[in-house]
């Protein structure tokens, strides 16, 4: 996790004293510079954190066929949307990596909707 994020969580002691986000919904997204920029470490890092406050996580489940798609190098994993942005930043992300985040943001929407 970069480090501006690392430090955003840390200032979110309070929150995690009062219980004020106990029952939010969290879900994580990553991009990295390379393809084993370390998507999958760097949301569970941030994972453990949301469990810590009290969120209830969500991920994107095996439905997904963007997860499994062979046929491109792509991001994203059961544990969140990626994409490989590239080490200077240029590349976009692909289809499939759209596919996937938008499919992990529908699955949040449908799950906070049945809890509501």
């Amino acid at each position: 996790m970069c480090a501006q994020m690392r430090n955003f969580l840390d200032k979110t002691g309070k929150h995690w004293l009062n219980g004020t986000l106990i029952g939010k919904f969290g879900s994580v997204f990553t991009s990295t510079a390379t393809q084993h920029g370390g998507q999958e470490t760097t949301i569970t890092s941030f994972h453990s954190t949301l469990l810590h406050l009290g969120f209830v996580v969500v991920g994107v489940p095996n439905s997904c066929e963007g997860l499994t798609n062979m046929d491109e190098m792509t991001g994203g994993s059961p544990y969140g949307a990626g994409t490989l942005a590239g080490s200077d930043g240029s590349r976009q992300p692909s289809e499939n990596e759209l596919e996937i985040a938008r499919f992990q943001g529908e699955h949040v929407a449908k799950i906070a909707k049945k809890l509501a």
